[in-house]
């Protein structure tokens, strides 16, 4: 088991997106492909001798073989130690944990998140650093630099790490350390939660049904749902991960968890839904016949988390991406906090937790977290909920209700438009780039535009800058709309278009959302011409 320096060149292509490399799975499958990745990352971290590292993934197709090549190289690389999860699984969230609680100096993620899975769909690769978090920016640039100049990988040539057994083994001087995947989350979610409140919730026939799409979630929301917190056997579905999410798109939202919807909007429905992805950093939430957007949840969770015990003392403030709806924004206005607006992407969030300046954290993308890990965790906002269903006693339609009577409603959609033409795509955004000065004044429909730009962020923090990150254009009435291309898709190109309206008459909060923002649908094609650039005659998902 002498470690050896196999020769490779360059491959195109292994820029990190918003989390990590995301590939087609035969890609990540080619010769040297994961090789070059992996030691690119060892690189562009300062080599990894000595260090600990946490290493798993959500279980999709290619994990298991991918996690022996990143511990046969680590081995090679002089790596001291690695946790690995049992059969090679950790949640995204878990994983932060680890890392965190353990002091590890980083970790390897195998996910491409809500992506689906198999031999002929998505994979993917992220470093997390030792705060548990996405790496920085600065970091994954080191990364990219480094696939573009690398000549070797370093690997050792061993029998399979037996990935089914806790406990601890050797591999070519490095321990490798098989733990329990959900223990140490689920014992962090007692200390965050009132289970006691949330056993008599259940013990009093309060009934839950959790889609965990057959993915990572299944094993942890089975574990604090059904054996800690007493919920009917049954009320996880989905609950087995398999390697092709049961051949489903693990993307917690109304039209990929059709089932669960279709479960809240029927005859006797429970009395709450939610739902987690490929690797349980999202979540969607919904009560009897109501639906939760990702921006609602947020909102809520921000003005009730003092229900909670973890959160009982307040909130530091709180932050959301760009695109995601300001109406919590209203929220730490009202409670007297700060709200930070970051790009997309859950490593901008990083510093400001670090720092204490925000205790909770959200995207309109279905993640929400807190400073509990560093990553987003839908299991966590799934608890939260939960809590505050328990400590109110209202159902989930009251509560939005009377959110919404305190605050008014920012009516909000995200359209995608998924693998468009790539080219048709950037020209899209050029052009509009190209007219944003001359848009303000001009109307659209009903509709003027006050002001539209490109969003930039300058960390608080750290000083530095990020660019190019959305293009807003803002209308009289107090709308909006976003235009953005996704860093998260394999093939081609992502349109995601954000539209917002807030409403704060007391008659007009009961709209469906894509009634009451067609005017700004409207707006927005004609604004960026969609249909006529992509051939698009509407999006391929609405949430």
């Amino acid at each position: 088991m002498t470690p050896k320096a196999v020769s490779t060149q360059p491959i195109d292509g292994q820029k990190p997106g918003t989390s990590g490399l995301r590939k087609k799975t035969r890609v990540f499958m080619e010769p040297n492909y994961l090789e070059n990745y992996v030691q690119s990352i060892f690189d562009g971290i300062g080599g990894v001798r000595g260090k600990r590292l946490v290493v798993g993934g959500d279980g999709r197709y290619f994990n298991a073989e991918a996690i022996q090549t990143i511990l046969q190289m680590a081995a090679a690389n002089g790596a001291a130690h690695c946790w690995v999860g049992q059969g090679g699984i950790l949640s995204t969230p878990a994983a932060s944990h680890l890392i965190r609680s353990l002091e590890a100096d980083g970790g390897l993620i195998l996910s491409a998140s809500h992506n689906p899975g198999g031999i002929d769909e998505d994979f993917g690769l992220k470093y997390n650093g030792p705060n548990g978090g996405p790496a920085s920016e600065t970091v994954t640039a080191r990364i990219f630099a480094r696939t573009r100049e690398i000549d070797s990988y370093h690997v050792v040539e061993a029998e399979p790490v037996d990935l089914s057994a806790l406990g601890r083994q050797e591999l070519a001087g490095m321990t490798v350390e098989i733990v329990d995947p959900v223990a140490d989350y689920a014992a962090l979610m007692e200390t965050l939660f009132d289970f006691d409140a949330l056993r008599g919730l259940f013990a009093g026939g309060f009934r839950m049904r959790f889609d965990a799409m057959h993915a990572v979630t299944g094993p942890y929301a089975t574990e604090i749902l059904e054996n800690r917190l007493g919920a009917p056997e049954g009320t996880v579905m989905n609950g087995t991960p398999l390697p092709d999410f049961g051949r489903g798109h693990p993307d917690p939202n109304p039209i990929w968890a059709r089932d669960l919807m279709n479960c809240m909007y029927g005859s006797g429905a429970p009395d709450f839904g939610a739902a987690s992805d490929g690797d349980g950093d999202r979540n969607m939430i919904v009560g009897r016949k109501c639906y939760v957007s990702p921006s609602d949840s947020l909102a809520v969770l921000t003005d009730l988390a003092h229900l909670a015990p973890g959160y009982a003392d307040g909130l530091a403030g709180v932050a959301r991406s760009m695109p995601t709806s300001t109406a919590v924004d209203r929220v730490a206005k009202a409670k007297g906090f700060a709200c930070f607006e970051t790009p997309t992407g859950w490593k901008f969030f990083g510093n400001l937790l670090d720092n204490g300046d925000v205790t909770l954290c959200g995207e309109e993308s279905a993640g929400t977290g807190s400073n509990h890990v560093r990553e987003k965790d839908g299991l966590w906002a799934v608890l939260l909920w939960l809590n505050i269903l328990a400590a109110t006693g209202k159902s989930v339609a009251e509560l939005m209700r009377d959110h919404w009577q305190r605050y008014g409603r920012n009516y909000y959609s995200r359209h995608d438009y998924e693998a468009v033409d790539s080219e048709a795509a950037h020209a899209l955004m050029d052009d509009l780039r190209g007219r944003l000065a001359e848009l303000p004044g001009k109307s659209f429909g009903p509709l003027t535009v006050s002001e539209a730009d490109e969003f930039a962020y300058d960390d608080p923090v750290d000083g530095s800058r990020a660019e190019g990150q959305g293009l807003r254009i803002h209308f009289t009435s107090g709308g909006r709309v976003v235009f953005r291309l996704s860093g998260t898709g394999t093939q081609g190109a992502t349109l995601r278009v954000y539209l917002e309206q807030l409403e704060t008459a007391p008659d007009v909060l009961d709209q469906d959302p894509q009634a009451a923002l067609s005017d700004m649908i409207a707006a927005a094609d004609e604004i960026a011409g969609i249909s006529r650039r992509t051939g698009r005659s509407g999006p391929d998902v609405v949430t």
